[in-house]
């Protein structure tokens, strides 16, 4: 693929020793979109959730989805028009021609990124020093330092490292919603109360504030764009990937979020730094240990994945020579950017230890939403200009991206004019 920009036509870097190997299924695919959505998501933040919205917090993750959903329809047909890693920083240029706004949005990927990954390596260590006598500065490190290795080993040796610990953590949270129900069944009659009326104003408000956290919880879908390369049949895989990893975060999420205020007292539950350990241990009496293994294994994958996606974003743009060329050389062997892995691993460690996880979530959504709405706008402006499609690629009506637009600004706004 070529992009044009002043006209100039932008080509591939042609010396790289390797190409990226495209070996990547749709269930590995699906496994990769759900191990960064779950081991960021309800694994870190029911807690915080529930610390803003009370018993609504599950409809802030409902909130989050539907915002979400749009965008996911804009991303589907855009990685079918330009399907190259770095995919949002070239859907920006197709649809601009600006390349200041090309870097500026492969900036905020790259640190949307690496602010994620700090952020899932904050709560993946949390539940770590429940098991391990250790300073939290020192399991912050050797979480990046191991999930840095993993992400340069290989990008099938990575993705299939993290389709084990994803199958392991969705079974960790199915298990939490079985015991729930099966402890108190009561719950099911109790679930309309997490949906707030449309007359309480509070509420609703409430869960505006705090859905701003919850869309943390879906940040994924968008970094499966970046690895496009290297997945089979991409123009049907990546949608399908995309809205089925969509579909069963939402479910698992609202389920355990819903189970988790109705079963704890609210303070308790937005006061630990193991929320999910504790919920499996206060409905089973069980010691929390195996549901706090799995707990690390899913914040450890999350960690691997926002790596992996931040490397590909600057493989991407230095490929496409936004960037120094060096970053899209690729190691022999592993052909992976083993310089842009260790780069994007470093940075990583340096968020991680130096910012709270409450301040990183809440930058990586609103970074994130920045991105997405340069992501809607450029989908409306190649729609409006009638670039033609090509054959056999998902395509949506011009009202999706037009909704993304407005759903992920008033998101993105919303907050901030609000009452408190």
């Amino acid at each position: 693929m070529k992009i044009e920009a002043n006209n100039q036509t932008l080509l591939p870097v042609t010396d790289t020793p390797a190409t990226l190997r495209r070996a990547i299924t749709l269930p590995l695919l699906i496994f990769y979109g759900l191990g960064v959505t779950i081991g960021a998501g309800i694994y870190v933040l029911v807690g915080a959730t529930a610390a803003q919205a009370g018993i609504y917090a599950p409809s802030s993750f409902v909130v989050a989805a539907v915002v979400t959903l749009f965008s996911a329809g804009s991303f589907s047909e855009l990685s079918g028009r330009f399907p190259q890693s770095a995919g949002e920083a070239a859907y920006v240029e197709a649809a601009f021609k600006a390349p200041f706004l090309t870097v500026v949005t492969g900036g905020l990927l790259l640190l949307a990124a690496v602010v994620s990954a700090s952020a899932i390596a904050v709560g993946s260590a949390g539940y770590v020093a429940t098991l391990v006598p250790l300073p939290l500065w020192s399991i912050i490190v050797l979480i990046v330092l191991f999930t840095g290795f993993i992400a340069a080993w290989g990008i099938v040796e990575s993705v299939r490292f993290a389709a084990v610990l994803t199958l392991i953590e969705v079974l960790g949270l199915v298990a939490v919603v079985i015991a729930g129900l099966w402890q108190q069944p009561e719950i099911v009659a109790k679930l309309p109360t997490v949906l707030p009326h449309f007359t309480d104003t509070s509420a609703l408000v409430a869960i505006s504030m705090t859905s701003l956290i919850a869309f943390f919880a879906f940040i994924g879908f968008d970094g499966m764009v970046n690895i496009i390369e290297e997945t089979e049949n991409p123009s049907r895989n990546m949608p399908l990937g995309i809205f089925i990893t969509l579909a069963v975060a939402t479910v698992l999420y609202f389920f355990v979020a819903a189970i988790a205020v109705l079963v704890l007292p609210l303070d308790e539950l937005s006061g630990s730094t193991a929320p999910i350990s504790l919920l499996f241990e206060r409905l089973t009496g069980i010691s929390p240990l195996a549901i706090t293994l799995i707990a690390i294994g899913a914040t450890l994958n999350g960690v691997v994945i926002q790596i992996i996606l931040s490397s590909r974003v600057l493989y991407g743009l230095a490929n496409v020579g936004r960037l120094p060329k060096s970053l899209a050389k690729l190691n022999a062997r592993t052909r992976t950017p083993v310089l842009a892995t260790v780069l994007m691993a470093a940075c990583t460690l340096i968020f991680a230890l130096f910012f709270p996880i409450s301040i990183l979530a809440e930058r990586t959504s609103q970074l994130v939403l920045v991105v997405f709405v340069l992501i809607n706008l450029s989908l409306l402006r190649i729609k409006w200009r009638k670039d033609p499609a090509p054959v056999n690629i998902f395509v949506v009506p011009i009202i999706v991206p037009f909704i993304g637009l407005l759903t992920c600004l008033a998101m993105l706004i919303g907050p901030l004019i609000m009452p408190a």
